[in-house]
C-alpha cells in the first residue's frame, strides 16, 4: 500500500465512483485526507465502449503505485504506434490523411480502451490496495450544509456528514441545485451518438473487414457533412468498437441513453463508403446516447463553500474533445493539493481556490469539442486537398503537457490569499495562473 502524506483531519465525502468520483478519492488518499465514496449503483459492471485518456491522464495515471497502474492500463488499451489514425473522405473511402501516432512518454502517457475494463482497474486499486471505503448501492437524496460542515441523505434516511463532499455524480446530479441554489435541466447539444462494442467473429469472416482484425490494433474515421464515424479494433483486433455522431434534436428530459436501431444507422450511412455499412451489419446491439449540453456554470462551490460539483457534474464535455474523463481527473487532482494546502480550518477558501484555478481552463478545453467536431463536420475538402494534415485530430500541447497537480502546487498560495485572506500552509512561491503552452502562455482571466 502505498503511504499517504500526513494526515490533515479532513474528511471528505465524495458522491459518484466514475473516473472523477475515484481520482478525487486517489489523489484525497495520497494528500492525507479522509476520503469515502458512496455510490448509487448496487455492483460494478464492465459496461460502456471506447474511453480516451490523454498525457495529462496519464500523469496523474502513473504517479500511482509508481507506475504500475498505468502499466496495468496499458495491456488493455489500444497500440496504434504503428497503425496511426487514418481519416477517410465519407463518400469515396480514400485515406485522405495517415495521422501518425505520437510517441508515448513514459510519464505521461494516453490511453485508449473499453470503459468498464479501465474503470475496473482504477476501483480495485482505490478500494483493495488503498482501501479505500467504497460504499455502493447508496442513493443520495439530497445535500446539506452549514459553515462548519457539509453532508449527503441516503435513501435509507442515514446522514453522513464529514467536512467537504464532492458531487461526482454526473450530468443530473442532485448537488447542483444546492451549489446553484435553482435546479436547472439538461438540454440536447443538438447531436446524438451511436456507439458500440463487440467481438470480431463476423468481422474475420468477411472478406472486406478481415484486414481491420487480422494485423493489430487499427483506428480509421470516414468524416461527412454532419457526421462522423469512427471505428477501431482493439487487444490485436480481437474486439471491435465504433462511435458515429450525427445530428439529433430528441427531447433528454427523461434519458439521455436508449438501445439503438441498426436500421437508423445503416440509413444514415446509405450513400458513404460502403466499408462503413460493412463494419456496422456486424454489429449484435448499440446504444444510441443523446450528448447532452449545459450552459456554462457560474460556480461549482456552494455558498457555504463546503459543496463541490466536479467533473460531468460541473461541465459535461462533447466526445470530441477527447478530454472529458480527464478534465474531471485533473479536477480531482487540484481539490487534494487546496485541501492540503488549506488546511481543515480553510476549506471554503480551498474549494473557491479549486475552482479558480480550474475554471478558464476547463472552459478552454471544452471550447475544443465543438471546434473538432465542426472541423470535421463541416469540412472545406478543398483545404484539405491543399494541406490534408487539416483534418486530423487535434493534439494541443497546452492540453497534453500540463501537470494538474505541480500546477495546483504553484499558483496555489497566491489565488488562496484572495480568498482567505491569508497565505498557504507550505508556502514556497507565488504564480501567475496560466495555461502553459509549449510556446507560450494563453492568461487565464480570474
Amino acid at each position: 500500500m502505498e503511504t499517504p502524506q500526513t494526515k490533515t483531519g479532513i474528511k471528505v465525502i465524495i458522491v459518484g465512483a466514475g473516473f472523477g468520483g475515484l481520482t478525487a478519492a486517489i489523489e484525497c488518499y495520497r494528500q492525507g485526507h479522509d476520503v469515502e465514496i458512496y455510490e448509487s449503483f448496487p455492483e460494478l459492471k464492465t459496461l460502456g465502449d471506447i474511453i480516451s485518456f490523454g498525457g495529462n491522464a496519464g500523469r496523474i495515471f502513473y504517479r500511482w503505485k509508481n507506475g504500475q497502474i498505468a502499466a496495468r492500463l496499458r495491456e488493455l488499451s489500444i497500440d496504434l504506434r504503428e497503425y496511426g489514425f487514418r481519416i477517410h473522405k465519407w463518400d469515396t473511402g480514400e485515406v485522405v490523411f495517415h495521422q501518425i501516432t505520437p510517441p508515448q512518454k513514459e510519464d505521461a502517457p494516453f490511453f485508449n480502451g473499453h470503459r468498464g475494463e479501465l474503470h475496473q482497474v482504477i476501483f480495485d486499486y482505490a478500494r483493495d490496495e488503498l482501501k479505500i471505503p467504497i460504499h455502493l448501492g447508496n442513493y443520495v437524496t439530497d445535500y446539506f450544509e452549514d459553515e462548519n460542515s457539509a453532508g449527503i441523505i441516503l435513501k435509507t434516511g442515514e446522514k453522513i456528514v464529514g467536512d467537504i463532499v464532492v458531487g461526482a455524480d454526473g450530468v443530473r446530479s442532485k448537488a447542483r441545485e444546492l451549489v446553484l441554489g435553482y435546479e436547472d435541466k439538461p438540454k440536447s447539444s443538438g447531436y446524438a451518438v451511436w456507439r458500440a462494442w463487440f467481438p470480431n467473429t463476423d468481422m474475420l469472416a468477411d472478406p472486406r473487414t478481415r484486414q481491420f482484425c487480422e494485423n493489430g490494433d487499427t483506428f480509421n474515421g470516414w468524416i461527412g457533412p454532419e457526421v462522423h464515424f469512427l471505428f477501431s479494433t482493439i487487444k490485436g483486433g480481437k474486439d471491435c468498437c465504433w462511435v458515429l455522431t450525427h445530428k439529433d434534436e430528441h427531447n433528454i428530459d427523461e434519458s439521455w441513453s436508449f438501445p439503438g436501431k441498426l436500421e437508423e444507422v445503416l440509413e444514415v450511412l446509405k450513400n458513404w463508403d460502403p466499408m462503413c455499412s460493412a463494419i456496422v451489419e456486424k454489429t449484435p446491439s448499440l446504444v444510441d446516447w443523446k450528448l447532452v449540453y449545459r450552459d456554462p456554470l457560474p460556480t461549482w462551490t456552494s455558498k457555504q463553500g463546503r459543496t463541490l460539483l466536479l467533473g460531468d457534474a460541473a461541465h459535461p464535455f462533447l466526445p470530441t474533445s477527447a478530454q472529458g474523463a480527464t478534465q474531471a481527473m485533473e479536477d480531482g487532482a487540484t481539490l487534494a493539493v487546496c485541501l492540503r494546502r488549506a488546511g481543515k480550518g480553510n476549506v471554503p477558501a480551498a474549494l473557491r481556490t479549486h475552482q479558480e484555478i480550474r475554471y478558464e481552463r476547463v472552459k478552454a478545453v471544452q471550447k475544443t469539442g465543438e471546434t473538432t467536431r465542426d472541423m470535421w463536420h463541416k469540412t472545406d475538402w478543398s483545404k484539405v486537398k491543399d494541406d490534408p494534415s487539416s483534418i486530423g485530430f487535434p493534439r494541443e500541447d497546452w492540453i497534453h503537457d500540463h501537470d494538474a497537480e505541480k500546477h495546483a502546487e504553484t499558483v496555489f498560495d497566491e489565488i488562496f490569499k484572495k480568498h482567505s485572506g491569508i497565505a498557504g500552509k507550505e508556502s514556497t512561491s507565488s504564480s501567475h495562473l496560466s495555461i502553459q503552452n509549449s510556446a507560450n502562455s494563453v492568461s487565464v482571466a480570474s
